[in-house]
C-alpha cells in the first residue's frame, strides 16, 4: 500500500516545506501536462510518480492525503483519456489498499467512469463495500456515492431487490430523507414496470431513459404541452380552459429547469417525481380531446 508512514523520528525527516515542495511541483505539473500539454500518458506517469514520492512522508495537517488524492484524480482522468479505463479500479486500489478507504470523491469518479462506458457491475462490490462501512456515513460525500450506486449501478443492472434492501437499511437512512426514500423507491418502481414491457424498439434497452439521458423525454414532453397550453391560453375567455392548471404547469416547468440542475445526479428522483405530476396532469387535461379526436376517425 502506497501510504504516508507514521512512527519515523522527526529529525529523519526534512522540513516540512522542503518535502512538500516538489510533490507540489509534480501535481502542477501533471496538471500542466493533463489540461495544457494534451499529454496524457506523461500526465499519469507523473501522478505515478508523486504517489511513490509521497512513501515515507509523515502527514502533517492531512496534506499527504491531499496530495495523493489529487494525483490519483488527475491520474484517473489521463487512464480514461488513454482508453485504459479498464485499469482504474486497480491502480486506485493500489494507492488505498482496500475499497472502504477510497476518498468519497474518487469513488464517485470511479461509478461514473465505469458507468460511462458501460461495465456499471465493475463497481458494484467496491462500492456497496464503500457504503456499508461504518466512518464513511460521516464523510461529506456519502449520500453522493449512495445516489450513484443507486442510479448508476443498482437500477441499470435491474438490481431492484438489493436497491429496495439499500433504500429502507441503514445506508438509506443515513443518506436521503423519507421523502427522498420514497422517490427512490419510486424510480425502482418505475424501472422495474418498463422492463415488464416489450421495448417498442428492440435495439434500445428499457433502461436507456435512466442511465443515459433521464430528462430527455421529459423536455419533449414539455415541449408537446407548451404547444397545447398556447392553443388553450387562446380560449381562455370562454371558459373552456382552468387557469389555475395553466398556473400549475408553469409552476412545475419554472421549477424543473430554473430550481434544478438536471446534470447533478441527485436531480433525477426529482426530475422523475415532476415527470410522473406532468403525466398525470397531461392525461387529466387532454384526454377528452384525444377521445373526440378518435371518435372522429371512426366517423
Amino acid at each position: 500500500m502506497s501510504c504516508c508512514s507514521a512512527g519515523q523520528p522527526p529529525a529523519r525527516s526534512p522540513p516540512l516545506s522542503a518535502a512538500l515542495a516538489p510533490i507540489t511541483s509534480m501535481l502542477d505539473t501533471a496538471a500542466e501536462q493533463m489540461m495544457v500539454n494534451k499529454d496524457f500518458q506523461a500526465a499519469f506517469d507523473t501522478c505515478d510518480r508523486g504517489l511513490k514520492s509521497l512513501d515515507g512522508m509523515e502527514p502533517e495537517d492531512n496534506r499527504c492525503e491531499e496530495f495523493r488524492a489529487g494525483f490519483c484524480i488527475l491520474g484517473i482522468q489521463a487512464l480514461a483519456e488513454l482508453n485504459q479505463w479498464q485499469d482504474v479500479l486497480s491502480w486506485v486500489l493500489q494507492q488505498y489498499e482496500h475499497q472502504e478507504n477510497i476518498p468519497a470523491r474518487i469513488m464517485q469518479m470511479c461509478v461514473l467512469l465505469y458507468s460511462k462506458v458501460g461495465e456499471p457491475a465493475v463497481m458494484q462490490e467496491a462500492a456497496r463495500v464503500w457504503l456499508l462501512w461504518p466512518l464513511n456515513s460521516g464523510v461529506s460525500g456519502f449520500r453522493t456515492v449512495a445516489e450513484l450506486y443507486l442510479l448508476h449501478i443498482l437500477v441499470p443492472l435491474g438490481h431492484g431487490e438489493e436497491a429496495r434492501e439499500l433504500i429502507a437499511g441503514e445506508v438509506g437512512s443515513a443518506a436521503f430523507t423519507e421523502d427522498q426514500r420514497q422517490t427512490a423507491l419510486d424510480v425502482v418502481e418505475e424501472k422495474e414496470r418498463r422492463d415488464q414491457e416489450a421495448p417498442c424498439n428492440p435495439n434500445v434497452s428499457p433502461s436507456s431513459e435512466i442511465t443515459a439521458h433521464p430528462q430527455g423525454g421529459v423536455i419533449h414532453k414539455l415541449a408537446a404541452m407548451l404547444r397545447f397550453l398556447y392553443r388553450k391560453v387562446m380560449m381562455c375567455h370562454s371558459g373552456s380552459f382552468p387557469l389555475r392548471r395553466l398556473f400549475l404547469a408553469a409552476l412545475l416547468i419554472y421549477m424543473l429547469f430554473f430550481r434544478l440542475d438536471p446534470a447533478l445526479p441527485s436531480s433525477f428522483m426529482w426530475i422523475s417525481k415532476l415527470y410522473q405530476l406532468l403525466r398525470q396532469m397531461w392525461t387529466t387535461m387532454f384526454a377528452p380531446y384525444y377521445q373526440a379526436l378518435a371518435q372522429s376517425k371512426e366517423l
